[in-house]
Parts: C-alpha cells; structure tokens; sequence
C-alpha cells in the first residue's frame, strides 16, 4: 500500500512519507522512530509509531496501530483496528484485537485476549487465558 493509500486511512499522516519507511516483513508503515525486528509481521494498513517495539514473531496486521514507546513481543498480535499505546505491552502469545485499546503501562500476556471495543489502561494486567471482551473497561492502579 503505497503513502498516499495509507495516508487515506490514517488523515493524521504527514503529506510526504519523510521519517517512515516500510517494512519488508509485510510492507506495512513503521515510523524511522520506531523499532520492528526480528521475525516481526507488519502488514496490511497497519502503523507503528513513535518509539514503538515490535520484535520476536510479533504480528501486526489489519488497521492497527502500536504507537508511543509500546512494546509488542513474542507471538503476540495485534489485529483488526487495535491500538496499543502509551508504554503498554503485550506479549507471549496474547492477541489484542476488534477496536480494543491497551494503553498506559497495561500488560497483556500469556495466552490472554482483548477484543471488541474492550479497553485496557492503567498498570492492568490481564494474563494467562483471560478473554476480556465486548465493551469492557479494565482498570489498574
């Protein structure tokens, strides 16, 4: 998908694609700030960005976006139109997907799940199997 499809998408995109490049591992957009290696997918019209890090087996795929200084790792994937952001992590082989948000200094891990419209935030941990879905709030102090 070239700059000006992916700018179609994502309208906060600057006009010219200065300081992003894509990734050979799927040609989605990663950000010059931004870290993706390893064995990593970034693919479809999927963004990381800022000072965000995607390494292992990790998978970002669809319209989602891991942004800030987050960390996706592992076989983890994020899919569909999620977001990760703030310093949230996910790893191991948890899958965040739908529209979910994990943001702030949230953890998913495991084999945990996040989907739908469901949001992560805070210190949350959600690990393990744990499916959080639909429009849940999960909140950590």
């Amino acid at each position: 998908m070239n700059w000006e499809e992916i700018r179609k998408i994502w309208i906060w995109l600057p006009i010219s694609s200065i300081g992003w490049h894509q990734h050979p591992n799927g040609d989605g957009w990663v950000q010059d700030t931004a870290l993706v290696s390893g064995k990593a997918l970034v693919y479809g019209k999927a963004l990381v960005s800022g000072e965000a890090q995607v390494s292992g087996e990790a998978r970002v795929s669809g319209k989602a976006l891991v942004s800030g200084k987050a960390r996706v790792s592992g076989k983890a994937q994020v899919y569909g139109e999620a977001q990760v952001s703030g310093e949230a992590r996910v790893y191991g082989k948890a899958q965040v997907s739908g529209k979910a948000l994990v943001y702030g200094k949230a953890q998913v891990y495991g084999e945990a799940q996040v989907s739908g419209e469901a949001l992560v935030s805070g210190e949350a941990r959600v690990s393990g199997k744990a499916l959080v879905s639909g429009k849940a709030l999960v909140y950590g102090a």
